[in-house]
Formats: C-alpha cells, sequence, structure tokens
C-alpha cells in the first residue's frame, strides 16, 4: 500500500526509467526520464534535509509550469514535508501573507515570481531561504543548480503516515481571506486512484497528456500531474497559453489527452485549423470552473470532439463527479449541466437546509478519502464526524445519478476555474483614500466564465472618476490579475437586506441589467 505521493514516482523508475516522464516546452526542450525524476526528487529531499528541516516543514512552491517543479513537488514530499504551491504570479502582498501564514522555511521560486517574493520578504518580518530557478540568485539566495549541487548524501526517509499534510493550498473554503487547505498523502492518492477506477480511466500509459493547467493549482497539480504519474503517462508542461502556439505544440508533441479549463475552449473553438491539430487526440477534459453548454457544442463542432466534463473543489482533491463515470449509452448526451457521476469511492447527497435529502436543488454534500483534512493550522472546518462535507454549491441528481449544477455560493467568483472572494477583494478596495464602502459580485464572462465587478460608495466630496482610477491602481499593486474587478462602479450607496447585510443579489440583478445591458432572468 502507497503511503507517500512521492512513491508513485519510485515505482515507474523502477520499472520504466527510460521512458520519457516530462517534457518542457520553453526556449529549449527538455526531456525528464522517469529515473530523472526520481532521482531528482531524492536530490531535492536531502537538499531539504541538509538545510535542516524535518517532516511537516513547510516548503513555498512559486513556480510556473516547468519541470522544476514536479521534481520539486515530489522531492518536498519524499522528504515529509509539505508543499506549499503560491502563483508566481501573485502579487507581493499576497505572497507575503501566505508565507506568514503557513510559516513556509524554504522558497523555491522561478523568474516569474522572484521579484514578487523579494518585494514581500522586505515587507514581513519572515525569515526563509530562498532557491532562485531561471534567474539570477540575489545576495543570501542560492541557485536551483547550486542547491542540488550542495545536497547532502544522507537518504530521505519520510515517516509513513497517510494522514501526514502533503500539501497546503490555499483557497477560502466560503468566505474571507484565503485559507490554507490541507490535502493529506492519503487523500491525494486516494483521489487519484478514485480517478483512475473509471473505466476505461481518463488516462492511459501511452497518453501523452498536456500539462497547461497550472501546478499551483489542485487541478493541474494532482487531477493532471497526478493522474499522468499513476498511469505513467508522458506530460507536455506548458508555462502559458497562447491559443495558436499551443495548438501547434499539440500536433508537434502528439498530444493525445487534453485536461483544459473552459477559457481554452472558448479561444479554440470556431478556429479552422482546430480539427487537424487535435487529430491525434483521444480525451478532452473540462474542469476548474462551469462550461457552457453552447460553448461545448461549438467546440464539438469545429474539433469533432466532445468536452467530457466534471466537478470537484480543492478540498476534494479535487475531482468528485465526472461524465466519463457515467454509464450512458453509445451517443446520449448527458442533460444540459449536468457534470457526471460521483467517481469510484465518491459518495455524493443533495440535502436542503435541514439536512434532509431533496429531489429539488439544494446544498451538495460529499464524503471520501480523498477529502481535506481541514484547513491549516488546526484542522478546523473539515469533514464532520461521519465524514460528509458541505461544499456550498447548489445542484440536484437526476435519475440516472448524475449531478447537475446549479449555482455556487452566491458570494464565490469562479475566474477561469481560480475562485475569487469577494471579501478579500472588499478588504483591498476598502483601504483606498476616499473609499466608503465596497461590495464585489460576479458577473458573466464569455472569456473566463465570470468576472469581478466593485460597486464602490465613495466618502463625501470624492470625485468618482478619480476615485475610481484611484481602485483600479491599488487592485493592481494588491491582487492578482484575476481577482481585479474588470469594472468598477462608483454609486451613491448600497442595498441593505433588512438583517442588515448587503443585499448582493439586487447588485447582481443591478449589474445585468443597467451595467452591463444583459436580461436580468
Amino acid at each position: 500500500m502507497r503511503v507517500n505521493l512521492s512513491e508513485l514516482v519510485s515505482e515507474a523508475a523502477r520499472d520504466v526509467p527510460e521512458a520519457v516522464a516530462l517534457v518542457e516546452t520553453r526556449a529549449e526542450r527538455r526531456e525528464v526520464t522517469w529515473a530523472e525524476l526520481d532521482r531528482g526528487a531524492d536530490t531535492i529531499a536531502r537538499g531539504l534535509l541538509g538545510r535542516g528541516l524535518v517532516a511537516g516543514a513547510r516548503v513555498a512552491v512559486v513556480m510556473a509550469n516547468r519541470a522544476d517543479l514536479p521534481i520539486a513537488y515530489f522531492g518536498i514530499l519524499r522528504g515529509g514535508m509539505v508543499a506549499v504551491p503560491v502563483n508566481p504570479r501573485s502579487t507581493a502582498r499576497e505572497i507575503g501573507r501566505m508565507l506568514l501564514d503557513s510559516g513556509a522555511r524554504v522558497v523555491l521560486c522561478d523568474e516569474h515570481g522572484i521579484d514578487q517574493l523579494r518585494t514581500a520578504l522586505a515587507e514581513v518580518d519572515h525569515q526563509v531561504d530562498v532557491v532562485v530557478d531561471g534567474a539570477e540568485a540575489a545576495t543570501g539566495e542560492t541557485t536551483f543548480a547550486d542547491f542540488l549541487d550542495q545536497a547532502p548524501a544522507t537518504a530521505p526517509a519520510a515517516p509513513r503516515d497517510p494522514e501526514a499534510t502533503a500539501v497546503i493550498l490555499y483557497t477560502s473554503g466560503t468566505s474571507g481571506r484565503p485559507r490554507g487547505a490541507m490535502l493529506s498523502h492519503r487523500a491525494l492518492l486516494a483521489n487519484i486512484e478514485q480517478t483512475a477506477a473509471i473505466e476505461p480511466p481518463p488516462v492511459a500509459a501511452d497518453d501523452v497528456v498536456l500539462g497547461l493547467l497550472p501546478m499551483f493549482h489542485v487541478y493541474g497539480l494532482n487531477a493532471v500531474l497526478g493522474q499522468a504519474v499513476r498511469q505513467r503517462a508522458r506530460t507536455v508542461l506548458v508555462e502559458r497559453f497562447d491559443p495558436v502556439a499551443l495548438l501547434e505544440l499539440v500536433r508537434a508533441e502528439g498530444v493525445t489527452n487534453l485536461a483544459l479549463a473552459p477559457p481554452v475552449i472558448a479561444a479554440w473553438a470556431g478556429r479552422p485549423e482546430l480539427r487537424e491539430a487535435l487529430r491525434d487526440v483521444r480525451t478532452v477534459l473540462s474542469g476548474a470552473s462551469a462550461l457552457d453548454p453552447d460553448l461545448a457544442a461549438a467546440f464539438e463542432d469545429s474539433s469533432g470532439h466532445v468536452v467530457e466534463q466534471g466537478y470537484g473543489f480543492t478540498e476534494a482533491a479535487p475531482v468528485v463527479t465526472a461524465t466519463l463515470a457515467t454509464d450512458r449509452p453509445e451517443g446520449e448526451r448527458p442533460p444540459p449541466h449536468s457534470v457526471g457521476s460521483p467517481l469510484p469511492g465518491v459518495e455524493v447527497q443533495v440535502l436542503d437546509a435541514a439536512e434532509r435529502v431533496s429531489q429539488d436543488p439544494a446544498q451538495i454534500w460529499v464524503r471520501g478519502d480523498n477529502l481535506f483534512s481541514g484547513y491549516w493550522p488546526d484542522r478546523a472546518d473539515g469533514p464532520r464526524a461521519d465524514g460528509w462535507y458541505p461544499t456550498g454549491d447548489v445542484g440536484y441528481l437526476t435519475d440516472a445519478g448524475e449531478l447537475v449544477l446549479v449555482d455556487r455560493l452566491k458570494e464565490l467568483v469562479i475566474v477561469s476555474g481560480f475562485n475569487v472572494y469577494p471579501a478579500e477583494v472588499e478588504i483591498a478596495i476598502g483601504e483606498v483614500a476616499g473609499v466608503d464602502q465596497a461590495a464585489v459580485v460576479g458577473i458573466p464572462d464569455e472569456e473566463t466564465g465570470e468576472a469581478v465587478l466593485a460597486f464602490v460608495v465613495p466618502e463625501r466630496g470624492q470625485d468618482p472618476a478619480v476615485l475610481e482610477a484611484a481602485v483600479h491602481e491599488a487592485a493592481a499593486e494588491r491582487l492578482a490579475r484575476f481577482k481585479r474587478p474588470s469594472r468598477i462602479v462608483v454609486v451613491d450607496d448600497l442595498p441593505y437586506s433588512a438583517t442588515g447585510k448587503v443585499a448582493k443579489g439586487r447588485l447582481r440583478a443591478l449589474a445585468r441589467r443597467d451595467v452591463l445591458g444583459l436580461d436580468p432572468a
């Protein structure tokens, strides 16, 4: 029985050492075999142990998709330490907050995040060792190559505890500032096996998997990389999305398995070269956020490929349901907005406010070994004692057992598959001089699924145009790009409910009708 996720790499290195595990597609193409990935993970583990880290210590990884990211990730786990993946395009403020909260002792960072990291460390009282990949090391920092060369010879030996935390991924749960979801080796391995148990499996050993989805996100980290490693498939890593160049790469590398988010499908649908570029593709999977049925149909028309869908979230490591898991007659299409059936080993139920089984849309509850342990650092707000976890999402189950999503938590905004929590954006806007109140809602967006819209109430005497510009400037400094308001509306006041809360439903209706000219229905 596997206990540590990195054992998947060791097994592959033992059985198919010279097969290619990773392909890096940056300035120069680089191939990494399973044996090289295994040795690299060992070296990372030894290097961290050599710096005095012990089991349970947190190590932040601030990297875009490149071969050194999986090497570092599996090395951290092999040493018994905890990986803290961070978006390298986060702002300095966001990076600093995650480092402070997690207590990370070492940061492995590439050229995309090093400037923000240095700014963060200059502003917070937190001492870490910085290892730089793809950029020159500053005074007190270490290059990735030197870090590997300096690793002591001591063999890593992580404690064999499946409940040990493997990864902390920052996602806010349901509200407020981002919180670190604690995913154990048990949870990550369980979801990999649950997905692999679909018949036929979504990924096969002879697949070439597209590694476009960022690996600081649970979808790219466990649903894509984890599944590819489990099946010993080749992963082609891509660090940025260019619609035309990526299609050329898919064809050149013979990619057969596409794991995508809706914005990529939107960018490709209707392109005349799409069908030829995807000629080797066997499976197209969409996740991270809801896919519009019309967009799925447009993609199928222009590519010849049906888009399979799934539903999941960070705390489930992440996959809960998949259309591939549904036993459906050949040629029969799933109902609109269906995200398929629960994976083997995952239970789903829909309960009303009194926690009674509901045939109508109500909150989705999930139970399975893939669920997280709770939020860092005290495992708060995890699954209940009976194993069930309330997702905060609304849906219903069809007679055939397929899950149909109706809505997300009203406060949650999903931008290109990433969670944006209005409270975090509202806090950032509220710190801008001249802002009296702020309220953030999500609005439909053709490219990203949803976009962030902010309603701002100015202090008396403030010029609305000047204030709007100041809020945009502050958001650019303090928030990652996907969290920034695409639009800011300066209003005289905000609507409130009878209980004294901002009536965001009315704001969403106002945004659709008056601001964007959309049908409020």
